[in-house]
């Protein structure tokens, strides 16, 4: 009677919109089964296991009695049971997972468990069911590293606790602080907390202290913070407890986060531990706002396209602080920032500036606001999620899910060159290779695919026309992204289209403007070091862009490896709603399947073996990042105060 929020409507109206959705009948059923005495111990002592199991026949003043004992929280006589089941089905999920049974899921249980502590309930948490499945994994498949990520909007203290010493579980979480303020108001969850002993560096604290942080500031910690140590950390089994008080209307989190930024969280961690990826029910307070958050995330599960974000992409002054200071506590245990140069405090330099950052709060009708949200940002999928053509006999070796689309006629194609492309098109021998081109890139803008994948002599004029014949049919925005040598670059000044050339040669920085990037790479061949890269420049520059449509184009020497593309386009698969068209030069048979495979999303492909960036080349980054950080504020993650002024 204490509690109003946690409720078991959380679980029941999550559901029924999962399958208004439609999307439960499109999922895999994992029984549910209570944890064993021996799994729950695997974290918890003894007697915190006793003192649960007598609240079974309790009376209602006993049971208020031996909840007095521990921090928000509240027994019934159902509770023991109830949280068995909670990690029992954590466990199925995990062994579904592991063995292959499904590529990845999602467990709706209650109650929760991220606060509770080997020794003790707290906040709504008795077993901790996420901290169980880690050492589960670890025992039963002889897990060696295990990435959990929080996104509730509270620190979960208990898996901090239950991990500080161990270098095998990275754990990351962000969560409402305000400087010790808000609950559980602990020192220990500080950005400066980074773990104990042999677990240093593998506890990572992103504090927000401020409330109505949004959907730019949540992918900019995942960009600047996340993302670079996961991918050298190289999980095996990423977990998330995934709270979703962290989203719009939610009373415990105050936060401005809406639905959408789930699936784009969802879809990166995808690309992790060849997509073995378990997501776990945390919190969740808004009944609208967490069912819509559990649809996104599940739709994502599933592979479909990822809606795209909305809301101004400029992370706020309080969140950049935030960030640049766990860069900073960090820096001296990962590779991906021992080059990054020293951090200035960004604590003094508020208070020297004495400068304050005011976050608007607009109260709103959550309920109503979402409703239209969501009918704005869901679109019909597409029957066609990858297309090709059977032009160079590439259909034998590309996925099963890639589908064959018939080529232009000869007829129609010349009479759509001559009008439009003739300045680009001098050839017969030129023209004919467009055919099977126009034929995917139609299909795409007509959204009869997600997108595509294509062979040509001709990557870079292949390119060019696309990117033309894509502002002609009405979009507004299309980025290019080009790799290897290519010398055909279309006009950009309207601004309708953004260009990243990844080329081998040095070119003058006179060149590069807002709407042209040169980004000079020339992939290790030890390794893929192109992660620093596409995480720390790429995607945030794409992000801020928002992109109706992209376009890959792989030239000549080329200057990346497999590797390096199939991370570069798993990643921009979460933009412009999957809007994709890839050309290729090089028909070099695994570099189609690679491609093609990260298109289709059935599964992960390999991104290499992890290499951390040179000092030359991440100080080309930062150099990037300084020159361009005002057009794309994405890449805003460290620096001096006047830079956010």
């Amino acid at each position: 009677p204490i509690c109003d929020i946690e409720v078991p409507e959380r679980l029941s109206s999550s559901y029924e919109l999962l399958r208004s959705y439609h999307l439960v009948e499109r999922c895999v059923h994992v029984p549910a089964r209570e944890g064993s005495e021996e799994e729950i111990l695997l974290v918890h002592s003894l007697e915190h296991l006793e003192v649960a199991k007598s609240t079974q026949t309790m009376n209602e003043e006993e049971l208020k009695r031996v909840s007095e004992n521990y921090d928000a929280f509240f027994f019934h006589p159902s509770t023991y049971h109830c949280a068995r089941l909670a990690v029992g089905a954590t466990l199925e999920l995990v062994d579904a997972v592991m063995s292959g049974k499904v590529r990845n899921g999602m467990a709706l249980v209650r109650p929760p468990g991220h606060h509770s502590q080997r020794n003790a309930a707290n906040g709504f948490c008795l077993f901790n069911n996420v901290a169980i499945a880690a050492e589960y994994a670890k025992l039963k498949y002889g897990l060696q590293r295990i990435l959990i990520v929080d996104w509730d909007v509270h620190h979960g203290q208990g898996t901090q606790y239950i991990f500080e010493e161990d270098p095998s579980v990275l754990y990351f979480s962000w969560h409402r602080y305000e400087h010790q303020e808000f609950w559980p108001s602990l020192k220990e969850s500080d950005y400066d907390a980074v773990g104990l002993g042999k677990g240093k560096g593998f506890n990572i604290n992103l504090p927000w202290n401020k409330v109505g942080m949004g959907n730019s500031d949540y992918l900019a910690a995942f960009f600047h913070v996340l993302l670079p140590m996961a991918f050298e950390f190289d999980p095996e089994l990423v977990i998330v407890s995934s709270g979703y008080d962290s989203g719009i209307g939610d009373p415990e989190g105050q936060m401005n986060a809406t639905p959408e930024v789930f699936a784009h969280l969802t879809h990166f961690l995808m690309q992790l531990a060849n997509g073995k990826l378990c997501v776990i029910l945390e919190g969740g307070y808004h009944l609208k706002s967490l069912g819509e958050s559990v649809c996104m995330t599940v739709k994502t599960l599933l592979g479909d396209p990822v809606p795209q974000i909305t809301g101004e992409m400029a992370p706020c002054l309080s969140a950049v602080e935030s960030i640049q200071n766990v860069r900073a506590a960090h820096k001296p245990y990962w590779k991906c920032l021992a080059y990054e140069g020293s951090f200035s405090s960004f604590k003094e330099m508020l208070c020297i500036n004495g400068f304050i950052q005011k976050l608007k709060i607009i109260k709103i009708n959550t309920k109503r606001f979402l409703e239209l949200h969501m009918k704005n940002i869901l679109f019909p999928v597409p029957p066609i999620k990858t297309a090709t053509t059977g032009s160079e006999g590439l259909e034998h070796f590309l996925p099963e899910h890639v589908q064959l689309v018939k080529e232009m006629d000869k007829t129609e194609l010349k009479a759509l060159v001559s009008g439009f492309y003739a300045d680009l098109v001098k050839e017969d021998k030129t023209l004919l290779s467009l055919g099977s081109m126009f034929v995917i890139l139609d299909k795409i803008l007509k959204k009869e695919v997600c997108n595509g994948i294509a062979a040509s002599p001709t990557a870079a004029l292949s390119a060019a026309i696309a990117l033309r014949h894509s502002v002609r049919f009405g979009f507004q925005r299309v980025l290019g992204v080009f790799v290897g040598d290519m010398q055909m670059i279309p006009n950009i000044e309207d601004g309708r289209m953004l260009i990243i050339n990844i080329c081998e040669k040095e070119q003058s920085a006179k060149t590069s403007c807002k709407h042209y990037i040169s980004l000079n790479w020339k992939e290790d061949a030890e390794g893929n070091d192109f992660f620093s890269a596409v995480l720390g420049f790429i995607l945030p520059v794409a992000y801020s862009y928002q992109p109706d449509l992209i376009v890959i184009a792989v030239g000549p020497n080329r200057n990346l490896g497999i590797s390096g593309i199939s991370l570069l386009v798993a990643l921009l698969r979460g933009l412009a709603e999957s809007r994709i068209f890839a050309v290729i030069e090089d028909t070099e048979i695994s570099l189609m399947q690679s491609v093609a495979k990260a298109l289709v999303a059935a599964s992960t492909p390999p991104f290499g073996i992890y290499l951390p960036a040179t000092q030359e080349k991440v100080n080309k980054i930062k150099a990037l990042r300084d020159q361009f950080q005002q057009e794309w504020k994405m890449l805003q993650c460290s620096g001096k105060l006047s830079d956010f002024i």
